[in-house]
């Protein structure tokens, strides 16, 4: 009976271990005793047995998938050898749900923005069990249906010829796609260990099936610029075939994969840093419909002259320059939207954020560039205009340079005077200039439409 079990355990864990057993049990059974046959076994097998690790498949006990959230996340992708880093492009994950299905599309793009690489896996929502897979990059499309056999299509863009697949199924697989998404789904704690097999099919190979074993987890403190300190585990994976390491940064509460690390050879590393999509500090909402309506759709004007206010620039030597007014010059650009709770809310945070120099500063919403309106300075004289403006608040701003001025005094000698018995004293001599500088004027003001209709001049100056 114990050596039944110990031969189930093994060949569950591994056939090839169920094999290499009853070999060595044959071997036993003609050099020993029946009675301490079990022994010397159990001595023998420790090694096997030690190494033995949980075996991580569709529809196993070991994937949650709970975890899997519908959402998108973004990450960008870094070659990285000792110090240097050097941005490859970006990649995006979107997970959907469809009745039953889990949808899962992946995309990367390169820096440039010339080519990329889109991958569409459809797999059983709970078990993470394959049906469907797609992609498509400048060299080729693959699709494939997973069934009793995998059929699908090959069609390479370079010799314009497809090729029909039919495909043996291997016994228990990840589709690859999924696969980093799926570490999230584990029971991981420190000392976790697991195999499992991912599919990927490539043309230029009969390979179909490669092993992952996670060789060790831990815990590890992960600090995102935006979102500061998180307690995450940080997990090793070897892929046994060619000894490539990968290593995942994933959330303790909520399974985020933060990181991912893939070993290229030669010092060379691909780092995939999460850029947390979802991080939004400002709790008002940026109402795009709203902003752009009231921009476009009233029937008042706002006329006004951007300047530098006199005594504008610097103070050298106590005296200021003498130059008045500095108009923006013809052509500066003059930049309008309307106020709202949400631009209040992102000035304010963005103020703390600056002052503790902890975290970067919060981005505008992707949207918020619909609703501004722009118009440039039309003379010498610093004058602009807008119209088709709804009631409300605006915030208008201008940033522009101009050339300013200072009178100073210098000494240009010194008059002495004597009398019969000597010096009596000295008066010195001062004569005057003008200095010329460059300086930059940053204005900004809020103005208010109370009607349709209204017109509002204004002077805006620094």
């Amino acid at each position: 009976m114990i050596i039944d079990s110990i031969w189930k355990a093994l060949f569950t864990c591994s056939p090839i271990f169920g094999i290499v057993f009853a070999a060595i049990d044959d071997i036993i059974g003609f050099l020993t005793h029946m009675n301490i046959r079990p022994l010397i076994l159990a001595i023998f097998l420790f090694p096997f047995i030690a190494i033995c690790q949980k075996i991580i498949a569709p529809g196993g006990s070991e994937i949650n998938t709970s975890f899997l959230k519908p959402q998108k996340s973004l990450y960008t992708v870094y070659y990285v050898k000792d110090t240097s880093w050097t941005k490859k492009g970006t990649m995006t994950y979107d997970i959907t749900y469809d009745a039953n299905q889990l949808i899962y599309n992946y995309k990367y793009t390169d820096k440039s923005n010339e080519w990329s690489v889109s991958r569409t896996s459809i797999a059983d929502a709970k078990t993470l069990k394959s049906i469907s897979y797609q992609s498509e990059s400048s060299n080729s499309k693959l699709n494939l249906e997973f069934g009793n056999t995998i059929k699908g299509n090959y069609y390479s863009k370079k010799t314009k010829k497809n090729k029909i697949l039919n495909l043996k199924t291997p016994s228990s697989f990840i589709d690859f796609n999924l696969a980093d998404n799926m570490m999230t789904t584990l029971p991981l704690t420190v000392g976790y260990k697991g195999t499992f097999s991912q599919f990927y099919y490539d043309d230029n190979t009969d390979t179909l099936v490669s092993n992952y074993r996670i060789k060790e987890v831990k815990s590890y403190a992960y600090r995102s610029p935006k979102t500061g300190n998180h307690d995450t585990w940080l997990a090793s994976v070897l892929e046994e075939s060619t000894g490539a390491i990968y290593n995942f940064v994933i959330d303790k509460k909520d399974h985020r994969l933060w990181q991912r690390e893939m070993s290229l050879g030669n010092g060379m590393w691909e780092i995939c840093i999460n850029e947390e999509l979802d991080y939004q500090p400002i709790k008002n909402q940026f109402n795009k419909e709203q902003s752009i309506k009231q921009i476009s759709t009233g029937n008042s004007v706002i006329t006004g002259t951007a300047y530098a206010k006199d005594n504008t620039g610097k103070k050298l030597g106590g005296l200021v320059n003498t130059a008045k007014k500095q108009f923006a010059p013809k052509g500066t650009e003059i930049t309008l939207f309307p106020n709202s709770a949400y631009y209040e809310e992102w000035v304010g945070v963005n103020k703390k954020i600056k002052k503790q120099g902890k975290i970067p500063e919060v981005p505008l919403d992707v949207n918020f560039g619909t609703a501004i309106k722009k118009t440039k300075v039309y003379d010498d004289e610093g004058h602009f205009e807008f119209a088709d403006l709804l009631p409300g608040t605006y915030v208008i701003m201008a940033s522009f340079d101009f050339t300013n001025s200072y009178n100073y005094s210098y000494v240009t000698g010194y008059t002495n005077y004597y009398n019969y018995w000597g010096y009596t004293g000295s008066n010195t001599n001062y004569g005057s200039a003008k200095q010329h500088y460059r300086d930059q004027a940053n204005v900004e003001k809020l103005v208010t439409i109370d009607s349709d209709g209204d017109k509002k001049d204004i002077n805006l100056r620094d």
